[in-house]
């Protein structure tokens, strides 16, 4: 096999990034674009060591779990790589993804994990996007054609607003359509494009510094209907945002607020140092269960309502809560999950690294009414080790719920836990590797058992999968 074969192969199963497996002859190739099931003629583009890489040339056979993507951009834009894969097969091998890291990492042997809790609909559910301002990603025939318009080296000469292409940061699809948030959401896109093109407007631009447009950033309630656009610039214009207001509510007057964000910073992140509302409060409502949250523009929210229910009534099944219980919730974040259990327990105990987010939690609590919760803003490995301190103890608790980073626990808070000798662990988690090496260090201690397994499905068409595992004491 080398650079610039034609294989014919079966495409066996999903890898990471959007792409796919076929084995020839041994060796694994990484195929983009295909589907477990289909026989699919591939160009090698690429030999390494341990595996190659290939372009899917031509479907010979199709898998009866392909199917047509919804969306026009599919394949070039990289927000849902999945979409060509029926969302019921989406599923399973997302249950298989969990399974195989409990197997192989986790060293448990056979786990019983059920099919991922599915969305009804598994389009338009994301409540919040960003959308960035930059050079427009044009194809090879448009990259023939000579661009009337030139600047200086580095200026963003075709702007556009989209998505980044997979690991293009330097071009911009420019989106017309998109279905992970809603209609709306794209015809807001949409009118302000127009409206940035129409007056000129310049583009950010991270190798000259210069520019001032940079992102959009649309937070809409699925159970509120409110909606927040906020956009975020180099710096302060207000003759432009008053006009860019007037010309949204004109479109769209149910509009709940409109925020712009102002940062010099040189990165491409969609937050802003100062923050000036043009209409509205500023904010909007989300509500989760019995509790109403207050999001911000720079707020931190799960990005998808109606499953981080779910996954929180998980967390809840899973505690089996007494009413006079203590509960650590750890990496607790604004205090969703806290305040979701809060009703079920005596007292809940929250920790979190990030102090903004300490401050949010204290607010949800306040507002909501609830006053058994109590964050607490420190490190993990500091605060957790104070329980066992005689000058500053806190109570030992009767559950742990954990709800860690993608990077996991580190070693030291998952030994700490046992030894606090909880009498249910549950752990929430985006990261099926990382949880099942935490686990397997938990279950080490031969003190814990896995009791329950419940994958939940919240990025639909995509690889992501959240998983949550109930430990009971031995």
């Amino acid at each position: 096999m080398k650079r610039g074969d034609e294989i014919t192969g079966t495409i066996e199963d999903l890898a990471l990034e959007g792409k796919t497996i076929a084995r020839i002859d041994g060796c694994v190739v990484f195929v983009r674009g295909g589907v477990p099931g289909d026989t699919v003629r591939m160009q090698i583009r690429a030999v390494k060591k341990n595996f190659a890489e290939a372009d899917l040339v031509a479907i010979e056979s199709p898998s009866p779990s392909r199917t047509a993507p919804r969306c026009r951009y599919f394949g070039t834009c990289g927000g849902c790589t999945w979409q060509n894969i029926a969302y019921g097969a989406q599923l399973e091998f997302k249950r298989k993804r969990v399974a195989d890291a409990l197997e192989r990492i986790g060293g448990f042997a056979s786990p019983l994990v059920p099919s991922p809790l599915a969305m009804a609909d598994p389009y338009y559910y994301r409540n919040k996007m960003e959308f960035s301002f930059g050079e427009r990603w044009r194809t090879r025939e448009e990259m023939a054609v000579p661009r009337t318009a030139e600047g200086p080296p580095g200026a963003v000469c075709d702007p556009a607003l989209g998505l980044h292409l997979p690991g293009r940061y330097d071009r911009i699809l420019d989106l017309h359509e998109c279905w992970l948030q809603s209609a709306e959401s794209a015809r807001i896109v949409n009118l302000v494009r127009e409206f940035t093109l129409a007056e000129g407007l310049p583009v950010f631009s991270t190798v000259t510094q210069s520019g001032y447009l940079r992102n959009l950033v649309i937070r809409e309630s699925k159970r509120t209907g409110e909606r927040m656009v906020n956009l975020v610039t180099r710096d302060d214009r207000p003759e432009i945002m008053e006009k860019i207001t007037a010309v949204l509510l004109g479109e769209f007057p149910s509009l709940t607020t409109v925020v712009n964000n102002i940062t010099e910073r040189r990165s491409q992140v969609a937050f802003g140092e100062i923050e000036k509302v043009y209409h509205g409060s500023g904010t909007i409502t989300e509500t989760i269960g019995p509790r109403r949250y207050r999001i911000s523009a720079n707020s931190f929210f799960q990005t998808n309502t109606a499953q981080a229910e779910r996954l929180y009534d998980t967390a809840l099944s899973f505690a089996r809560l007494r009413s006079t219980d203590t509960v650590y919730d750890l990496y607790s974040g604004t205090g969703t999950i806290a305040l979701h259990i809060a009703g079920g327990a005596g007292s809940v105990i929250g920790i979190e690294s990030v102090e903004q987010a300490v401050n949010d939690a204290r607010k949800n609590a306040e507002s909501n009414g609830v006053r058994n919760c109590l964050f607490l803003h420190g490190d993990l490995k500091e605060t957790l080790l104070s329980s066992r301190r005689q000058d500053q103890p806190l109570p030992r608790p009767d559950v742990v719920i954990v709800d860690p980073p993608r990077a996991g626990m580190h070693e030291k808070v998952a030994r700490e836990i046992v030894a606090l000798e909880p009498r249910t662990v549950v752990y929430v988690s985006c990261n099926p590797s990382t949880q099942a090496r935490d686990l397997k260090i938990i279950c080490e201690s031969m003190k814990y058992t896995i009791a329950s397994i419940q994958p939940v499905d919240m990025f639909p068409h995509t690889q992501h999968i959240e998983n949550v595992v109930g430990l009971t004491k031995m």
